[in-house]
């Protein structure tokens, strides 16, 4: 019998909570079924192993971050709606740093879930830029330049990289709307 109050769900939530404290790497059974003062075999009536766990916070993250993305993108088009969805994606990965780690790794195409839901961060993200008339690989092109900026800032932040004392959301601001700007143009052709 499953410990009274112990679900899939609130496993897979302590896991993110605990990959968001210890990161994503500390994450083990071990380790999160000591933190809900289980023993470790109990989580298998949840999860059927690590793996597992982790494809489930994945799928969190995957549907928070893209939550967040599409409610910031709401009613604005253009720049505005680049920066307003890289502002929200840095506040995301700094707020949630285990399930942001576990949202960056391409989904494998044979587990149709986490892959449609990946889909649907990506969906959000071209449809912003959309607006600036980028199709086939000029658009993928431009959907990898602003994943790799908003990346690459991010992991450089969290790990403590940016020690001038400069303000790093103007530098961020100043980062993106340079990308942004740069959409019209942003053609291989």
């Amino acid at each position: 019998m499953p410990r009274a109050g112990l679900t899939k769900a609130s496993v897979v939530a302590s896991g993110a909570a605990l990959a968001d404290e210890a990161g994503w790497e500390a994450l083990t059974l071990a380790a999160l079924a000591e933190q809900l003062g289980v023993r470790q075999p109990s989580l298998y009536k949840h999860v059927a192993g690590l793996p597992a766990l982790r494809r489930e916070i994945q799928l969190l993250a995957l549907r928070e971050l893209q939550a967040v993305t599409t409610q910031a993108a709401i009613g604005r088009s253009g720049a505005d709606a680049v920066e307003a969805i890289a502002v929200a994606y840095r506040e995301y990965a700094k707020a949630n740093p285990g399930r942001y780690a576990a949202s960056v790794v391409a989904p494998p195409s044979e587990d149709p879930d986490l892959y449609e839901t990946a889909a649907g961060l990506l969906a959000t993200v071209t449809a912003v830029l959309d607006g600036f008339g980028l199709r086939g690989t000029d658009a993928i092109d431009a959907v990898r330049g602003l994943r790799a900026l908003m990346h690459g800032f991010v992991t450089l932040e969290l790990a403590g990289g940016y020690a001038l004392p400069f303000d790093l959301d103007e530098s961020y601001r100043r980062l993106v709307r340079g990308f942004a700007r740069s959409l019209p143009r942003y053609s291989g052709h």
